[in-house]
């Protein structure tokens, strides 16, 4: 297939897109740069430095590439995703995810391009009071990053069948690991993993464990973390899956949880560090335990990941964050 890859250059972007290329898909990759990495666009796919918040870019890289044949479907990632940034900047986090979503669908309709793949999250469901979280849960967000991210899930379900495309939403919950040479590295971090790899690494004095007193085994908040390579290999079962004035929404997640304690642990065994970390309070709005039900995504997409112990993911993402 001939496929676009929206925000191509960031971490799970640019995993996806090695995928893809690896596959055997033509792939060409647009992003802005703003957070991405032009080193971490694989071998083998094109590049456009545009930005698809304006529609005069987006026009040009279109037709420049359409030059050479149709397109046949979008891989959409590119957003803002800090989710104090979102708190702090409401209107940018609004206006940059769903007007981005917003002109690639209307490039879709206007360029006859049938499938998108989107790249959402976890968030939109807030603080569910239960686990595993499935798919016909509430979607209550807590945060603008989370609101906007469903309201470009809401835009997908009414543009498949009125633009007749075929449509599939990846909701992702904790992503971990790297792929060779791909992998995370953000000018603001906030994720634990890479913040704990900074201690490892000397960069940074100790981790910070954020309340102690959560009603888990060991006290600390759980969170389902799944392994990027694992997670690239759903967008690509999700192009086959698409179908025509359909609107499929899965989330993707390991369906096991691990502690704050437990992935200190695996950073330790990874790096052979000793990581010290100090204990303090809450911090408001972090539920106890968030873990996905991936049953749709394994039933429909046929996704089953491979990767699932923590510290063959964090000892992946420690060689990466070493290169």
């Amino acid at each position: 297939m001939r496929l676009l890859v929206i925000g191509g250059a960031g971490y799970v972007g640019s995993v996806t897109s090695a995928v893809l290329v690896e596959a055997g898909h033509e792939v060409t990759v647009v992003d802005d740069l703003s957070t991405g990495h032009r080193d971490a666009v694989p071998a083998g796919a094109a590049f456009r430095h545009a930005d698809v918040l304006d529609q005069r870019q987006l026009g040009d890289v279109l037709r420049d590439v359409t030059a050479a044949g149709p397109i046949e479907a979008i891989l959409h990632f590119a957003a803002r995703s800090l989710v104090g940034e979102s708190v702090a900047e409401p209107a940018r986090y609004f206006r940059h995810n769903i007007t981005t979503t917003a002109n690639l669908l209307e490039a879709m309709r206007d360029n006859g391009i049938g499938t998108i793949v989107f790249s959402s999250t976890a968030a939109c469901y807030g603080e569910p009071a239960v686990t595993p979280i499935t798919e016909d849960m509430p979607t209550v967000p807590t945060n603008p990053y989370g609101a906007s991210k469903l309201a470009a899930d809401q835009m997908l379900t009414f543009a498949a069948p009125a633009y007749g495309i075929a449509a599939v939403s990846l909701r992702y919950f904790n992503v971990a690991g790297a792929y060779g040479p791909q992998g995370e590295r953000h000018e603001v971090e906030t994720h634990l993993i890479p913040r704990l790899l900074d201690v490892a690494a000397g960069k940074a004095p100790q981790a910070s464990v954020f309340g102690t007193d959560y009603p888990t085994p060991d006290g600390t908040a759980i969170r389902d973390y799944i392994h990027v390579r694992d997670l690239a290999e759903a967008h690509l079962l999700a192009l086959g899956a698409a179908k025509n004035g359909e609107h499929l929404i899965c989330n993707l997640g390991t369906g096991t949880g691990f502690s704050v304690y437990e992935v200190l642990e695996a950073v330790r065994k990874a790096t052979g560090a000793p990581v010290p970390a100090v204990e303090k309070p809450r911090r408001p709005g972090d539920p106890a335990r968030l873990v996905a039900s991936a049953e749709r995504a394994r039933t429909v997409l046929g996704w089953n990941p491979e990767r699932t112990e923590l510290t063959e993911s964090v000892a992946d993402a420690w060689a990466f964050y070493r290169r």
